[in-house]
């Protein structure tokens, strides 16, 4: 079946926002007054559970019963918090596009393909990356964007790649998905989607054997015939 349309995840695959959101957390964590620090190591860990407010979950699991609790509905106000300031930090310009994203981007428009995201973010921070990185809102850069504020389940479950394909309003077999995690490549795999790894700094160390094809960057000399 031809090629119709690329699905890309938002973190990791498009930037390296990592830094970023760990950023944004721990300046969130601050204002709260919670003692909490997430390092590298840290949030290396806390990755493997997708959503933020999730992280934030797993994270106070393993305090110690002294340890101040966050309510949900005190998680879901941080977090919305740390939403904005991971915006102020993307507004400064202090971001960028992993290699050959937007080469990749700009050559399948001109190719016909839609091009759409499938992210376990929220649509806020897709919205901030667009603007930092194409200085654009979201659906001048891509034709449909589905977020992790749009559906029940997050990676890896298949929910946001299901409902990409829904957008989209084609079959898994003509899209390709495009991820950097091991539970990015589960959820597009839950959606019967051919998928590609690109690893990002926080996630080389994942087991990927399960994608379609692992390769550095985006870069036109790495891709695979089909994206040539």
């Amino acid at each position: 079946m031809p090629l119709k349309a690329l699905i890309f995840d938002v973190d990791g695959t498009l930037a390296e926002t990592e830094e970023a959101h760990r950023a944004a957390f721990n300046r969130t964590f601050d204002q709260w007054r919670l003692g909490w620090h997430w390092t590298v190591d840290d949030y290396r860990r806390l990755l493997k559970t997708t959503g933020g407010k999730e992280r934030m979950r797993a994270y106070q699991s393993t305090l110690p019963d002294s340890e101040r609790r966050l309510s949900d509905a005190e998680i879901a106000r941080a977090h919305k918090e740390k939403t904005a300031i991971y915006g102020e930090i993307l507004a400064s310009g202090q971001l960028s596009l992993r290699p050959g994203v937007a080469d990749l981007i700009e050559a399948a428009r001109a190719r016909g393909l839609k091009v759409a995201v499938a992210t376990t973010t929220n649509t806020p921070n897709v919205e901030a990356l667009t603007r930092c990185c194409w200085g654009k809102p979201a659906l001048k850069v891509f034709d449909h964007v589905a977020a992790g504020d749009m559906v029940a389940n997050k990676k890896p479950a298949p929910d946001v790649f299901l409902l990409a394909l829904e957008q989209l309003g084609l079959p898994a077999k003509s899209c390709i998905a495009f991820e950097d995690s091991r539970n990015g490549v589960h959820s597009a795999l839950g959606a019967d989607l051919r998928v590609l790894v690109t690893p990002s700094a926080y996630t080389d160390r994942d087991d990927f054997s399960d994608a379609d094809w692992v390769i550095p960057t985006l870069e036109k000399y790495h891709l695979p015939r089909e994206l040539l």
